[in-house]
This record gives structure tokens, C-alpha cells and sequence, in this order.
């Protein structure tokens, strides 16, 4: 007889709400403190050096307004978080920048 494999935790997701005047609205879910929220290309995987926005709320549950430096060009984009450790933790949907 074969058990099978149940794995118990959290699953952290990140959620593209909106981009309103080079701002990004995303919400969250089990994302602990320290995990930190970057904006990537998504044509060419870079991971740009800024945005970079750290989880500082002890809650694991909330919402984040990203606003988007001028040097961020227009293109195609999404958000990636690395756990505190930095480790890939969620990713969220792809959204374009005009």
C-alpha cells in the first residue's frame, strides 16, 4: 500500500489588481516579513533594481501600492517574490506598462 504525500502551509500568492498612473494595486496572501516584491521584464527574465518593495507587516495578508520609477520603460511586466530566504515564493499574472 502506497501513502500518499500531503503537503500542509501556506501557499503565497500575489495578485495584479491594477496599473492607474504608473502605479501597481496588488494584493497578497501568506507572504511572511521579509519577502520581498520585484518587478520583472517579461520578455527578457530581467529582474529590474527597482522597484524592490520589502513585506514589513507582520500580517501575512494585505495590499501594496507599487508606484513605478521613470525608468521603468513600457513594456511587459509581472511581479516575483522571493521569501526571506530568497527563494522563489509566488509570482503574480503578466500586465503591460505603457
Amino acid at each position: 500500500m502506497r501513502l500518499g504525500t500531503y503537503l500542509f502551509g501556506m501557499n503565497p500568492v500575489i495578485n495584479f489588481v491594477e496599473l492607474e498612473n504608473r502605479v501597481i494595486s496588488v494584493t497578497y496572501r501568506n507572504l511572511m516579513i521579509g519577502a520581498k516584491v520585484m518587478l520583472v521584464d517579461k520578455t527578457s527574465g530581467e529582474q529590474l533594481p527597482d522597484p524592490v518593495v520589502r513585506i514589513t507587516s507582520p500580517v501575512p495578508v494585505g495590499s501594496l501600492r507599487i508606484s513605478l520609477p521613470a525608468s521603468v520603460k513600457s513594456g511587459n511586466y509581472y511581479l516575483k517574490v522571493l521569501n526571506g530566504h530568497g527563494q522563489f515564493a509566488a509570482q503574480s499574472v503578466g500586465f503591460s506598462v505603457a
